[in-house]
């Protein structure tokens, strides 16, 4: 089954350097994302109620993004797929806003779009915002 790309801005109120420590370490990352992450070289262990997903940082932008793939679905190197978490600035504005890319099947693309966004709300209460 194909996995189609989504894409998600929530906006956030916060500095550019507290939003990629929040998306790129252990402690940020458990703070909102998962109950605890273990990191061996460039492979993230994120736990949540005992089960365990294990995805590999692609690559990363000191204050703008972070990119992991599942490793589950590394197998299958054609597939594309990766997550994606991005710090976006409006110029204009100065407003932040964190923009989440992720693949799904299009049947499940509603859940995952949910599940992002209470993630992000997590984080939105982390940060206080």
């Amino acid at each position: 089954m194909e996995k189609e790309k989504f894409q998600i801005e929530f906006p956030i109120n916060s500095s550019k350097g507290v939003l990629y420590n929040c998306m790129s370490t252990p402690s940020g990352l458990s703070e909102w994302f998962c109950d605890d992450v273990n990191i061996k070289k460039d492979v993230h262990t994120f736990i949540w109620d005992g089960s365990e997903e294990v995805a590999r940082l692609v690559t990363k932008k000191k204050d703008e993004y972070v990119k992991f793939k599942w490793l589950e679905s590394e197998e299958d190197e054609s597939d594309g797929t990766y997550f994606e978490l991005r710090i976006r600035v409006d110029e204009m504005t100065g407003e932040r806003a964190i923009i989440v890319t992720d693949f799904a099947e299009e049947d499940d693309i509603e859940d995952a779009r949910e599940l992002w966004i209470a993630q992000l709300d997590n984080l939105r209460r982390v940060l206080g915002g």
